[in-house]
């Protein structure tokens, strides 16, 4: 039996946003993202405390190695930026990732996240050959090695889960395990360890709630439309609205069939299955073994 931490976990969201998109995204939601992340954490882990760093911007106060070591966690949000685009506010991010690293605390990611874990370890991520990822990531397939992994714990063997993004992982790193894969992305899931740390992270969005997503996607309408994901600004209005109100009432069963979307991302207890993981098998376990429980 795993030994039980009896203090509040102490948690570190890294938000890979610029001000500028961080404050257009709380405009929109009400939060900014690794504030809304948080608050799905505390949701699952209530009393965990957690602080927030920015290391988009610049002068930004990160912490150093030790600092890193007295997280029992650490968390990486999406974000908007381009990892291929070599600018400061990304480079910076990519040294932060190396010393969480380095730090072996704990960490997982989503989105961005796991475009940063593997990059920081020496893959590739590109703009998608694919193209772009947009609501929700369809029939993501748990693998062989995925099905006995503590990330994917009650995931089924195939579900759908919230994701927005243009850019994925092409080359992993030469020590991942890749966990599961779409028609869209080959690495939807993934482990990854590098310089002793130990990585976690998803191409989709477990921690975005349906009103999340018709938040992020209402500022893409002109592109929803012009990559042809609805036919005009009024198709891709009424998508939203619709996404809208199943969050607000989850028993609209005629919504949920019409978007083609169940439990695994109408529970809001199952949708964040790889977040409450990552707590209960990786963060509770090693927070134990340092003593700090």
């Amino acid at each position: 039996m795993l030994d039980v931490v009896r203090r509040p976990l102490r948690l570190l969201f890294v938000d890979g946003n610029t001000r500028a998109q961080r404050e257009s995204h709380a405009a929109g939601y009400g939060a900014q993202p690794a504030e809304a992340y948080a608050a799905e954490i505390a949701a699952i882990e209530p009393g965990v405390v957690t602080d927030i760093c920015l290391p988009a911007d610049e002068g930004a106060n990160l912490p150093d190695g030790a600092g890193l070591q007295s997280y029992d966690g650490i968390v990486l949000t999406g974000s908007a930026l381009h990892i291929y685009e070599l600018e400061p506010a990304v480079t910076r991010q990519i040294e932060l990732m190396r010393a969480i690293y380095a730090s072996s605390t704990p960490c997982f990611g989503s989105c961005w996240g796991i475009q940063m874990g593997a990059v920081a370890a020496g893959g590739t991520v590109t703009r998608n050959p694919r193209g772009r990822e947009v609501g929700f990531a369809r029939r993501i397939t748990v693998n062989e090695a995925g099905r006995s992994h503590p990330l994917l714990a009650g995931r089924p063997a195939a579900f759908d889960a919230p994701a927005i993004h243009l850019d994925t992982v092409v080359l992993p790193p030469g020590d991942t395990t890749v966990l599961a894969s779409n028609a869209y992305s080959d690495v939807q899931a993934a482990e990854i360890r590098h310089e002793g740390g130990v990585f976690w992270g998803v191409q989709y969005h477990p921690e975005f709630p349906l009103r999340q997503v018709a938040s992020i996607l209402g500022r893409m309408v002109p592109i929803l439309v012009e990559e042809g994901f609805r036919r005009d600004e009024a198709a891709a209005e009424t998508w939203l609205s619709e996404l809208r109100a199943l969050d607000a009432d989850r028993s609209r069963q005629d919504l949920a069939w019409a978007h083609g979307l169940d439990a695994e991302v109408l529970d809001d207890t199952r949708r964040v299955t790889e977040l409450r993981n990552f707590l209960n098998l990786r963060v509770k376990p090693q927070a134990s073994a340092r003593g700090r429980g």
